[in-house]
């Protein structure tokens, strides 16, 4: 399907909360800087499947993964995986920011102290890149001691994205980013997913469907916990192979 390389192969993916299946055999590719959406109604599994990803659904009380999730041939789920430092690669911003109550700049500077970064110059010039990077930094700079709480809720989604760049990941997880926001905020998110592929593998589930037209390269549809269909968003949105995604499309359920 593509001549870049998986930068994450899903295969034969179930998970289960308890006796509750939420996904069904899911086989999936993620390709290297690319934007992958997730699409789908809710409760479809969608969240499910990228907080996998990053093993978020550790913290899920009678979670049970069967299956292999391999991050460039590893898996993430073996017993010598180590967890900090998938978390570390695969980042993850969330529907609604959350920023910590601290200042802006100990907002990316926390991650940076945790992985044992001491040294002053060294921070200060993360937390300017990083801030760059997400497109933030002339709104902030002369403010970077003040509480990110009184930033607006557009500037604290670009402050968590900020936040996710600091510690380098290779896989960045959208979980509808834009959900909370207003269009002038989303617009800015979407042009900063355009821009941060060049860069980083990306994976956003939205329930926006034309975000996803907009934003991303390939399209995969869940439905009920299964993975319905996956291909090239255009190929996907034009002339979709199964007619459940048709009909998702054309907004005959969902």
């Amino acid at each position: 399907m593509d001549i870049n390389p998986a930068r994450i192969s899903v295969e034969n993916l179930n998970f289960y909360y308890g006796n509750k299946q939420a996904l069904k055999n899911i086989n999936l590719n993620i390709f290297e800087k690319k934007v992958t959406a997730i699409i789908g109604p809710s409760g479809c599994g969608k969240s499910t499947f990228i907080r996998l990803l990053n093993r978020m659904n550790d913290l899920v009380p009678g979670g049970r993964v069967e299956g292999s999730i391999l991050l460039d041939g590893s898996d993430i789920n073996a017993p010598e995986a180590d967890v900090v430092d998938i978390r570390r690669r695969v980042g993850m911003v969330f529907q609604k920011p959350n920023p910590f109550a601290k200042s802006i700049s100990q907002n990316i500077s926390y991650g940076l102290e945790l992985e044992g970064s001491r040294k002053k110059d060294f921070i200060e010039r993360k937390i300017e890149e990083s801030l760059k990077k997400a497109a933030l930094w002339e709104e902030v700079k002369d403010r970077l001691d003040e509480s990110a709480l009184g930033l607006s809720g557009g500037q604290q989604q670009r402050l968590c994205i900020a936040r996710c760049l600091a510690v380098e990941p290779e896989v960045i997880l959208f979980d509808e980013p834009c959900a909370s926001l207003d269009p002038i905020s989303t617009k800015k998110i979407e042009e900063l997913i355009l821009e941060l592929k060049k860069d980083y593998t990306i994976i956003i589930v939205t329930h926006n469907m034309q975000q996803a037209a907009r934003v991303s390269d390939y399209t995969a549809f869940m439905y009920l916990g299964e993975l319905v269909e996956f291909g090239h968003t255009e190929k996907v949105f034009t002339v979709p192979k199964e007619k459940r995604t048709e009909e998702y499309l054309s907004g005959k359920f969902g």
